[in-house]
């Protein structure tokens, strides 16, 4: 008696049922094998799985070929109950040959037995059957695409999907198919949403009326008005429900589903190899948007419009003004934005979190600003921190000359030179980490913020086991860095040689009357200044208090300009 493994495949896009097609296909398998004395005793089925995924890619296919491999398999031989369920394109060539190799025996109703891997009429049978099955794949693809788009173009059929922001799905009678209809399938419409329907028509005239995507965006939030996901939670369980987004407004305002006309085929699947390196593991299926132009329109209005087609084609012909607008007009006298010179760039940090904060020319003043995004929030969950920072800089200048010219006054010089030889000597005998520790300290920040990401994953709902794994690899990995850290260095690295009193006053003396010079030159021309006096501020939000710093280097020697400038030369 031989011992077969069963092997089949069900696809549920054609709303088969499952069992059903098993059943057949096992009847077909046993009425081929029985006569010989053969029964199954193992079962390999996929269930919603497409023909066009090779073997290795189907979870059942894909452990019967790993049962192969081994001795106490179970099993003498496979048996099928159709090619072209089983099989599509060349697929049959490329896994009958592990079947040859482990001496197991492929049983097909349509060859009357094993194939035989000698016979190429058998050969010949299986490679058209594996045509015919990916020819029957695309036959349907065409005959339903060519459905779908009769009924949206001719009949304006609602062929289903997420409604979208303003409108219900509702009842349109009874199916056309009368066999549908016996068992109580019905076709559906979209109505007007009383509560969003209005929102969406003020939005487009918001639009027209000169407000941009993401100002509509915060006036709406600012009313409490629910954006989209928030609205229709139960259809948008993947997206965030805190705020409207630009991006909310704009699909609004570009989305001709509003005027009343159904539309079909925005979207289309598109098959991209799954590894251009190994063309046998088949393709992998993609959504990807379409050109307008491809668009199925309804030839007449198939619902309720919420905007009329005239205000639809105002905003669509303002948003290609705008879109040919430049985006961003010089004004007269204005310094190009890759020019500009900031006094402080690279010297200001945000206090909270640590980072540099970076400079922005807004309504012609600069700003120093920490911008703390909603993902980043995530990461750094016990962190108070504003969305985003702004620090003039011309306040922080005034207050910082002020503090030059009364530290640098003649009467005060050489208590601030003294100051500034012990800060010099204090902060070189601190540098001593090497390059390694400064490494391990990195990697320790890193660590943290993966074990954040992690802890946000598990409570979001991801799988317990995996999170787990990975919180275990990021706990490694912190406890390698910090024993790093606690060894001590074997070479400390070299330090930079503190500045005497003398190097100090020769850089001052230098410099001049600082008084008088950072009183008189122009914000953007301080930047020499400030990087000689090793200038470095800390911003607290909070208390909207700035910490100065100085640590002149030695890395500056300064002469003096004829012009009379602050002229840094570096040597």
């Amino acid at each position: 008696m031989i011992r077969f493994a069963f092997a089949g495949r069900c696809s549920t896009e054609d709303l088969q049922d499952p069992e059903a097609s098993r059943n057949w296909q096992l009847t077909r398998a046993r009425a081929l094998i029985e006569p010989t004395g053969g029964h199954i005793v193992t079962e390999y089925f996929d269930v919603g799985h497409s023909r066009s995924l090779p073997w290795q890619r189907r979870p059942r296919a894909n452990e019967l070929l790993q049962a192969l491999r081994n001795p106490n398999r179970g099993f003498d031989a496979v048996v099928i109950g159709e090619p072209q369920r089983t099989f599509y394109g060349n697929q049959f060539g490329n896994t009958f040959p592990v079947f040859v190799h482990f001496r197991i025996p492929l049983w097909v109703p349509e060859i009357g037995g094993p194939v035989d891997p000698n016979n190429e009429a058998h050969d010949l049978v299986m490679s058209v059957f594996g045509g015919m099955s990916k020819g029957e794949r695309n036959r349907i693809k065409i005959r339903v695409r060519t459905a779908m788009s009769s009924q949206a173009q001719l009949q304006g059929r609602y062929l289903g999907g997420r409604p979208p922001y303003g409108y219900l799905i509702g009842d349109a009678g009874p199916h056309p198919n009368p066999a549908k209809a016996a068992a109580g399938q019905r076709i559906h419409r979209l109505e007007p949403d009383p509560a969003a329907a209005p929102i969406v028509a003020r939005i487009f005239q918001m639009y027209v009326d000169g407000m941009s995507d993401k100002a509509i965006a915060s006036q709406l939030t600012r009313e409490g008005i629910p954006c989209p996901s928030a609205h229709d939670a139960i259809r948008n369980p993947h997206r965030k429900k805190t705020a409207w987004q630009a991006g909310a407004v704009r699909a609004i305002l570009i989305n001709p589903r509003y005027t009343g006309y159904e539309i079909w085929n925005k979207q289309r699947k598109e098959e991209h190899l799954y590894d251009i390196d190994d063309v046998t593991l088949g393709h992998r299926t993609r959504m990807t948007h379409n050109p307008a132009e491809q668009w199925v329109w309804s030839n007449d209005t198939a619902h309720e419009a919420i905007v009329t087609t005239q205000l639809f084609n105002t905003v669509k012909k303002i948003r290609q003004q705008r879109s040919r607008m430049p985006q961003r007009l010089e004004r007269p006298g204005r310094q190009p934005q890759g020019q500009r010179t900031y006094a402080l760039r690279g010297r200001v940090r945000c206090a909270t979190c640590g980072r540099k904060m970076q400079p922005a020319t807004i309504r012609n003043t600069v700003y120093y600003r920490c911008e703390f995004k909603e993902q980043e929030q995530s990461l750094h969950p016990g962190l108070n921190h504003p969305r985003t920072v702004y620090l003039r800089e011309d306040a922080v200048c005034r207050a910082l000359d002020r503090w030059i010219a009364k530290a640098f006054a003649p009467d005060r010089l050489t208590a601030t030179l003294t100051a500034l030889t012990h800060a010099s000597a204090a902060a070189n005998a601190a540098e001593t980490s090497t390059p390694q520790q400064t490494q391990a300290r990195k990697m320790v920040k890193e660590c943290e913020r993966r074990l954040a990401r992690y802890q946000a994953a598990l409570e979001a709902g991801a799988d317990p086991a995996v999170v787990t794994q990975w919180i275990n690899e990021a706990q490694t990995d912190k406890e390698a860095a910090r024993k790093k850290l606690d060894t001590p260095p074997a070479a400390t690295r070299k330090k930079e040689t503190p500045l005497t009193a003398d190097q100090i006053r020769e850089i001052t003396e230098r410099l001049g009357d600082i008084a008088q010079r950072v009183q008189a030159v122009d914000t953007e021309k301080k930047s020499p200044l400030y990087e000689a006096l090793g200038i470095t501020i800390s911003y607290e939000h909070a208390g909207r208090a700035a910490t100065v710093r100085s640590r002149p280097s030695s890395a500056y020697r300064y002469s003096e300009c004829p012009r009379g400038d602050l002229n840094p030369h570096a040597r």
